[in-house]
């Protein structure tokens, strides 16, 4: 007869609860910052084409890519110079002795005020001052000491002009309406559409988040113009025109060396939607479905031990969801997937 030996092994060790040593993240308590995001294109400010403002034959132009500042020469046609001053009034007629008082005459004196040669203050009067100062730059651009200034010479802009892509070539013929080459600021901004149920968002002077593309960097905004709502035009070789209403924004970026080595590229805007404050969040990965209609979360305990809890979500932000629950408080430790 075979006989079996009392055996000393026991499932006693198989059977004891073992100490969870997974991924686990904290519930933490503060403020939560919901956001909406919409893609932005930046680009330089205010582009346009400038014209000639002389006849004949182009002799110089600016090299594209370029920023002109305040008394930079910017072209040369017929053998007239133009060059840049800083103003917001168009030149319309040519600076000299016995012209009227005009806005334009102290913005010029304004503009040679800062380049150091008009020493008086500043008025709409056209008087010995101007042209002394008039006299001064000639002077020391080694131009004729006429002490006036024909029309086209001046180019008045409010900022620097970054100089874009040439439409015309050292040598061509220019009339007076020739395009010469594209321009703009050389301030950057970012020009995006909000959805018509998104109006509450566009306000001028909320901060918003900027997203750079090809990388984790983000930098910071600001509103700083919202248009009236307008049709968005249909995409190209679309066959039913989008009959979808936008708001185009435009931000503006609040630390430019930020943008370093981007001229225009597509970005993305974070607006904040809504805050909530003093509020419990977990991470978005550690909800787990309870049931059809149920999330809740897995507690590990001081001893290692899982315990699913219902919880109600509410926030939404970014990585973190806001949680609220009898069984859960600021502190404690939740499964999260392992990374």
């Amino acid at each position: 007869a075979l006989t079996l030996s009392a055996c000393s092994c026991t499932n006693t060790d198989a059977q004891a609860p073992q100490s969870f040593d997974g991924a686990t993240d904290t519930i933490t308590k503060g403020n939560l910052v919901g956001e909406t995001t919409v893609q932005g294109n930046l680009h330089y400010a205010d582009s346009y084409t400038l014209k000639s403002a002389f006849e004949g034959v182009v002799t110089s132009l600016p090299t594209p890519g370029t920023t002109l500042t305040q008394g930079s020469h910017v072209y040369t046609v017929g053998g007239n110079n133009t060059y840049l001053l800083h103003g917001s009034i168009p030149a319309w007629r040519t600076f000299e002795a016995g012209m009227g008082n005009g806005e334009d005459v102290t913005q010029l004196e304004t503009a040679l005020s800062e380049l150091g040669y008009f020493e008086a203050t500043p008025d709409a009067r056209f008087d010995w001052n101007t042209t002394v100062a008039i006299q001064r730059w000639q002077k020391a651009l080694n131009l004729p000491q006429t002490g006036s200034l024909p029309l086209g010479t001046v180019l008045f802009a409010p900022e620097d002009l970054r100089i874009g892509a040439l439409k015309a070539r050292v040598g061509d013929n220019a009339t007076m309406e020739t395009d010469l080459f594209t321009a703009s600021s050389s301030r950057q901004v970012i020009s995006a559409n909000l959805k018509l149920s998104d109006q509450a968002l566009g306000v001028v002077g909320n901060s918003v988040t900027v997203r750079l593309p090809g990388s984790a960097t983000t930098t910071t905004g600001t509103i700083t113009s919202v248009e009236p709502p307008r049709e968005k035009a249909s995409e190209e070789g679309a066959e039913e025109t989008s009959k979808e209403r936008i708001i185009p924004i435009t931000v503006t970026p609040d630390d430019t060396s930020a943008l370093e080595g981007l001229q225009e590229a597509s970005v993305s805007l974070g607006l904040t939607s809504e805050t909530r404050t003093d509020v419990l969040s977990v991470p978005l990965s550690a909800l787990v479905a309870l049931s059809a209609d149920q999330f809740g979360v897995e507690i590990v305990d001081e001893a290692g031990k899982i315990r699913r809890v219902p919880v109600t979500v509410g926030l939404f932000a970014g990585d973190r969801v806001e949680v609220s629950g009898d069984e859960i408080a600021e502190g404690q430790r939740v499964v999260v997937p392992n990374r």
